[in-house]
């Protein structure tokens, strides 16, 4: 283990850290955006789209995030929509996520007490009231758990966008392997760097997960 070897590849692997940081933002924040009008179209089961959605949340779910990031990347361009390696990694990091997301939401959507929704609809809300009032608080509430665990998720999922060349933490590594091997080194480094993001971001969902624990709305 030489430790000048480290030294030397900190400001590569900062680069890919702050990279993969970024995407891992933007990537999370679309999913939330996607999931969450996924699981409010199928919980009102509104006509047509409902379905639609469905049948996006089972695609994404049941297809490998590599796959889809194969298509947008070599497929795409092919019939004339070229996306930059970035933009394919945003795409397909939400496309994939938005589908989990949509899952969590639903499934805390579900937990919602009917009788909530019955005494939303008895003092004339309507659809959009509803969600706004009733639905999305409580079942946002019920939904913490599986969504931090998607973020984790699809944080290490970033992983995979070496292989459309992403500069971020795992293809900043093997670029050096390959250059240098020094494989001992450039490992150690991938894992701290993958440390310092998950380690202080899974305690941190943990606390919010117990201080959003209540018992449910209506029971």
């Amino acid at each position: 283990m030489d430790l000048t070897v480290i030294q030397a590849a900190i400001p590569k692997f900062v680069a890919g850290f702050k990279l993969t940081l970024w995407m891992s933002f933007t990537g999370i924040l679309g999913s939330l955006i996607v999931g969450l009008l996924c699981s409010l179209v199928q919980y009102f089961k509104v006509p047509v789209i409902s379905k639609v959605f469905t049948g996006y949340v089972e695609l994404a779910r049941n297809t490998p995030l590599l796959i889809q990031l194969f298509f947008l990347y070599y497929a795409f361009p092919v019939i004339g929509w070229k996306m930059s390696a970035e933009t394919c990694g945003f795409v397909g990091l939400t496309f994939l996520g938005g589908s989990y997301m949509a899952e969590a939401f639903s499934g805390g959507f579900a937990g919602i007490a009917p009788n909530q929704i019955d005494a939303g609809k008895a003092i004339g809300m309507n659809q959009f009231q509803l969600a706004r009032y009733v639905v999305f608080p409580q079942g946002l509430s019920l939904s913490v758990p599986a969504l931090a665990a998607n973020v984790i998720f699809l944080i290490k999922e970033t992983s995979i966008f070496s292989v459309i060349a992403i500069p971020e933490l795992t293809n900043t590594a093997l670029d050096l392997i390959g250059i240098y091997y020094r494989s001992n080194e450039y490992l150690l480094m991938l894992v701290i760097a993958y440390a310092i993001i998950l380690i202080p971001l899974s305690i941190i969902l943990t606390i919010l997960e117990r201080r959003v624990r209540y018992g449910s709305f209506g029971n």
